[in-house]
């Protein structure tokens, strides 16, 4: 069975050819996104195998059909960049449910705690041989309140790792028995805005949580709070996100994901620009600390990937129940 795989960098290619020892596919890796421009690449492959960043249109769609390739294989968790409507019944789509919910969960605290102690700034600092603490000013965060939105595995791995520091946690879920499973008080999303010293996304993207942290939301969350985003992108309105950091709404914020990635994320663009004027424009906030979507990058949780994603493409080659479909 022939894979055409997408999006390939080194780790991926490292990670699954280690994994695919077991299974025996014949892998194609291309280091080009899944696009119109690149779906020809598919030809004569059954299965294509591609990454939160490539976006399945129903162009996309209609041409892998035409192109006879009878699976989609997400190496993710997340579904929101494929379009689930237009491969309805055509062509099946599976993920990967969970890989390693610590590995997001531990970079999420990570980001808390580099940015209360302003870590990133310090380091800068003393590669310079400047070495005054001016400024760099943060606050314990044992006794605090934390607001943890979206209680999965991922929310709950960090509703522990938060109560281990001491702070009282909050959460909130719309399923509201994962927020007990958690290990913590549910509470609604305006208490939660107003009485959490530390806010962190951990829900998946979908219409009814595209741009929840919006202008209103903002005008809730509680005076100088922390806000953190290791889940999509798009549950925050990025220009209100500008506007709270701008009046000092915000003391800072982590975000792990940006709703206009997919372009920039991934790619080593030092020797260009960003054309994005408002990614550019929040790089300038020194309160403000980016990563480039790597919360799932950990040795567990590719090793995890690789082995589900090819599980599920070895499920539909022996035309046995695909247990990870979407």
């Amino acid at each position: 069975m022939k894979i055409a795989f997408f999006n390939a960098k080194p780790y991926d290619i490292n990670f699954f050819t280690e994994a695919n020892a077991s299974f025996g596919f014949d892998i194609h890796y291309f280091d080009v996104h899944l696009s119109l421009k690149t779906c020809s690449l598919a030809k004569g492959h059954q299965a294509v195998c591609v990454f939160v960043n490539d976006t399945i249109t129903k162009e996309i769609i209609d041409c892998l059909l035409e192109l006879n390739v009878g699976l989609i294989a997400l190496r993710s968790s997340g579904y929101n960049h494929v379009d689930l409507q237009a491969a309805q019944g055509k062509i099946p789509v599976v993920r990967v449910p969970r890989y390693s919910p610590f590995s997001v969960a531990e970079h999420a605290v990570a980001l808390m705690l580099c940015l209360n102690r302003k870590l990133h700034r310090a380091y800068v600092r003393t590669r310079e041989n400047n070495f005054s603490i001016k400024g760099l000013l943060g606050f314990d965060m044992h006794g605090k309140t934390a607001g943890v939105i979206g209680c999965g595995q991922i929310g709950a791995a960090v509703v522990q790792m938060l109560k281990g520091f001491g702070m009282h946690v909050l959460g909130y879920d719309i399923d509201k028995s994962q927020v007990e499973q958690a290990g913590c008080a549910y509470v609604d999303l305006p208490t939660l805005y107003k009485t959490s010293d530390i806010i962190t996304l951990h829900c998946p993207l979908s219409s009814k949580t595209q741009h929840m942290i919006d202008s209103k939301a903002f005008s809730l969350i509680k005076e100088g709070a922390l806000l953190i985003n290791t889940a999509r992108g798009g549950l925050i309105d990025t220009e209100a996100l500008i506007e709270a950091l701008k009046s000092q709404k915000l003391s800072a914020a982590g975000l792990d994901v940006y709703e206009g990635e997919s372009p920039y994320f991934y790619e080593d663009l030092s020797s260009s620009f960003i054309p994005d004027d408002t990614l550019a424009r929040l790089q300038t906030f020194p309160n403000v600390l980016i990563t480039s979507h790597q919360g799932f990058f950990t040795k567990e949780a590719l090793q995890h990937i690789a082995e589900t994603t090819l599980k599920n493409i070895h499920a539909y080659s022996e035309r046995k129940p695909l247990m990870n479909q979407i």
